[in-house]
């Protein structure tokens, strides 16, 4: 385990709210909702090892170790219990905690997000790809889907933000985190998760469509499922308020 690089803002006093991104992104995921979360919570948003500022030990990384990341930061600020929201693999992140860690874990909000991802060779050629050529190689197989068609030309500058992100990221990290999407599987996990769930999907999410968001709102006992229309992979920065006001509503019932 490593505590990951992470920022807070609000009241220390106030509800802990872990917010995980997705991968290729960093805390700067968050910016455009974290100042109205941290009104009501204590907010800490950081990056996965691999990413952003974050250490990056030799991979392959597991899903449980990016988990165990998550409780070790949690100790390190002294948090006993969380809300915690992820994104993507930020999600997956969540969905481990909540099987692994209930007693860390006070509710969760998945979103666009995935229980099994596949094929896996697909995700080995990237590894090949990244660990040859540099996250270049690999931009479009994961940018293209990040937003709807025609975001990039409307904000060519928000476009040209998440591009420079993505890039700053570091091939090995890419790889040891493509290794544990690989292979993970936490279907079999969902059942076991007993804090509030609300699952949000993205209509035109092509990386984690709809599907998977119904499978895990399907196993986890009394989630509730939110499609997003108009959303696609990162719903959080091209639909900020509509997911701000999901977190809300779900995290204010918990």
């Amino acid at each position: 385990m490593i505590i990951p690089f992470h920022e807070t803002a609000g009241d220390p006093a106030a509800p802990a709210l872990v917010l995980s991104n997705s991968l290729g992104t960093t805390t700067a995921m968050w910016d455009a909702l974290v100042p109205r979360l941290a009104e009501d919570h204590w907010v800490i948003r950081y990056d996965h090892r691999g990413q952003g500022r974050s250490p990056v030990p030799a991979g392959p990384y597991r899903i449980g170790d990016l988990g165990g990341d998550v409780l070790a930061l949690l100790d390190h600020l002294g948090v006993g219990r969380a809300r915690f929201a992820g994104v993507s693999l930020g999600g997956m992140t969540g969905m481990w905690l909540g099987a692994h860690a209930p007693e860390r874990i006070a509710s969760l909000a998945l979103v666009c997000t995935s229980a099994k991802m596949g094929p896996p060779e697909m995700w080995s050629q990237r590894i090949t790809t990244v660990l040859a050529e540099g996250a270049p190689a690999v931009i479009e197989a994961t940018f293209s889907r990040w937003f709807t068609p025609g975001f990039p030309e409307r904000e060519p500058e928000l476009a040209r933000t998440y591009r420079a992100m993505y890039l700053s990221n570091p091939a090995e990290g890419f790889a040891a985190l493509y290794a544990a999407i690989r292979d993970m599987d936490l279907t079999g996990d969902l059942p076991q998760i007993t804090a509030p769930t609300l699952v949000v999907a993205g209509a035109e999410d092509r990386s984690t469509p709809p599907e998977h968001a119904e499978t895990i709102a399907g196993l986890v006992p009394g989630a509730r499922l939110e499609l997003l229309p108009g959303g696609a992979h990162l719903a959080a920065v091209e639909r900020p308020d509509e997911v701000l006001r999901l977190l809300i509503d779900h995290f204010g019932k918990d």
